[in-house]
């Protein structure tokens, strides 16, 4: 079996439960740990191992780690998949560590996933709003005249989940 079938093996038959729960945003999600536990059973019968490697690959403006999740076989043949994420210095309530440590969390997650073809479009922690509520018709006409009278699309996005088409529209008032 090539490596290639190998993966499609894994990416098939994948199988991860959201076991965590996220209480601010209540929803259930699935951590890097959750997905490498998934993984075990193919390593043995495929004689194959996953590895993941990260790299700070810039500083500036902001830290940017890379990711990268690579299944290996006995063959010394290698299939890699990468996750690049920002580390926000700005969140707060977290010290450096720990905003370093949750931005190598969200990359390793990411880059396997990337690997193992994980889709979380329809997982709440990729769709989740944080409270947010779509803007009806009446609200987004009462947000441009928020703009136009000096007010902050900031202010807007706080509170409602605009499309990317209603933020250019107010952006060109």
């Amino acid at each position: 079996m090539t490596i290639n079938q190998k993966l499609t093996t894994i990416q098939t038959r994948f199988k991860s439960k959201k076991s965590r729960f996220n209480s601010f945003g209540k929803y259930y999600f699935r951590s890097a740990e959750d997905i490498l536990e998934a993984t075990k059973p193919f390593l043995k019968e495929l004689d194959v191992t996953v590895t993941i490697n990260e790299e700070l690959i810039s500083t500036e403006p902001i830290p940017i780690v890379q990711t990268t999740a690579t299944l290996h076989d006995a063959k010394g043949m290698t299939i890699e998949a990468v996750a690049i994420v920002g580390v926000d210095l700005r969140q707060k309530g977290m010290q450096t560590p720990q905003q370093f440590g949750s931005a190598s969390s969200y990359g390793k997650k990411y880059a396997l996933g990337n690997l193992f073809l994980i889709d979380d479009t329809k997982d709440s922690d990729a769709t989740n709003t944080h409270g947010k509520n779509d803007i009806t018709g009446r609200q987004l006409a009462q947000a441009k005249d928020y703009i136009k009278s000096g007010g902050k699309i900031e202010a807007i996005k706080a509170k409602y989940q605009l499309t990317p088409s209603q933020e250019k529209e107010l952006k060109t008032l």
